[in-house]
């Protein structure tokens, strides 16, 4: 029999139980940084930009030099040169003087202001006319205005996006400090269970929750690590488990979690180290059948073996702790809408119910996916789910709910 846990108890005791367990760090080049989580905080230790440079092509002017001047009383200013790309100008400019600066050069010293080149004449004779006046720091980004040392940059915990890179490739930096990925094993159980290469054949099926979860690892900053598929027999998932988590730093075993004559995974779950099983079933729909185990300090989950359950389990319960186990928090997004149809609830657990969205006229619809929880298409096809409390008794038609984005 299940002696269930309410959802919020299951995730207090989940992250309770494994509060210490965190993932090492690594040292990766820029190139594979992307994605992965900043091990440290990072501060800057100089200046970006290094210098003052123009955002324009132009001419580099003392602005009080271009007050008042227009089309019809042009600023006469005398031309002493160009700056090149890429070095420094070894020119300055005084009172009634300009130098042309392309986009990106270093200003010349004297210079507090650019004048784009469409608003410049040149006169052929070393004059330049300025037909519209600029302000002082017009069109100029100063030494240190991105970044000066000492600032923090990016913060421990973030994942790393591409601008990201940017900002470390600005500083200098060909390499990182990350969190190490934390390796998942999935162990898929089940006689009826055949790879997806193959044509399965009378009650057979594909294995589909091995590449669900383990696209769920990956998604959250994990390394799966797929075992392959395992009989319904106690010491062949013993055998594949125990090898599965002695490589890995999280055991999930797909499968097997329900009080059947055939489900070992609780069995083999406490068999496997101590303390063993920690909890069986939570007060959900989709889900109820899923274990929580701690073996030797690493994290076991006995998930349903439908997919749609199983998935629901990963995504409420798993994934988060992967996450907090990299020192970041999981993407979570939340909209409202109102809800095409009524949706009945009375199981005496709560319920995540897959939704799509649709939106016309401002107005924001979410309409159930029917289907049972063997039908993986239900959660391609959904947008994200509506959560129903236990003690609710369904949602009527025209209602605001928040659904919560896959």
């Amino acid at each position: 029999m299940f002696n269930v846990l309410a959802p919020d108890a299951a995730r207090k005791l989940i992250f309770e139980e494994f509060k210490g367990c965190a993932a090492g760090s690594e040292t990766v080049g820029l190139l594979h940084a992307a994605g992965r989580v900043l091990a440290k905080d990072l501060l800057a230790d100089e200046h970006v930009p290094g210098f003052d440079r123009s955002t324009v092509d132009g001419y580099a002017v003392r602005a009080s030099d271009t007050f008042g001047c227009s089309e019809a009383i042009p600023a006469m200013l005398k031309n002493v040169g160009e700056v090149p790309m890429g070095i420094a100008p070894d020119t300055a400019i005084g009172p009634g003087e300009c130098m042309y600066v392309p986009t990106g050069a270093q200003l010349p010293e004297g210079a507090d202001a650019m004048v784009m080149i469409e608003y410049a004449e040149d006169y052929g004779d070393g004059t330049i006319g300025i037909v519209k006046p600029s302000a002082p720091g017009q069109h100029v980004v100063y030494k240190g205005d991105d970044v000066v040392p000492g600032k923090l940059v990016l913060r421990a915990g973030q994942r790393l996006r591409p601008q990201d890179i940017g900002s470390l490739a600005a500083l200098g930096h060909s390499e990182v400090e990350v969190k190490a990925p934390v390796r998942v094993a999935v162990v898929s159980t089940g006689d009826e269970l055949v790879d997806i290469s193959a044509r399965p054949a009378g009650a057979q099926i594909r294995d589909v929750n091995t590449y669900v979860i383990c696209a769920g690892v990956e998604a959250c900053g994990g390394q799966a690590v797929p075992c392959g598929i395992v009989k319904d027999e106690y010491e062949l998932l013993l055998r594949a488990s125990g090898q599965a988590l002695d490589a890995c730093d999280m055991l999930l075993i797909s499968g097997g979690s329900s009080v059947g004559t055939k489900d070992a995974t609780l069995r083999v779950i406490d068999a496997l180290g101590k303390p063993g099983v920690l909890m069986h079933g939570i007060a959900m729909k989709p889900g109820k059948p899923t274990i929580l185990g701690n073996v030797d300090g690493k994290p076991v989950f006995g998930l349903p073996g439908h997919p749609v359950s199983a998935y629901f389990i990963f995504h409420l319960f798993v994934r988060p702790l992967i996450c907090a186990m990299l020192g970041t928090e999981p993407n979570e997004n939340v909209v409202d809408a109102r809800l095409s149809v009524n949706i009945p609830s009375n199981h005496g657990r709560e319920e995540c119910v897959p939704v799509a969205l649709s939106a016309e006229g401002g107005t924001v619809t979410a309409t159930p996916i029917a289907g049972k929880s063997g039908l993986i298409t239900v959660l391609s096809q959904a947008s994200g789910y509506v959560r129903i409390a236990r003690d609710q008794e369904g949602i009527a038609r025209g209602e605001s709910v928040r659904v919560h984005l896959f």
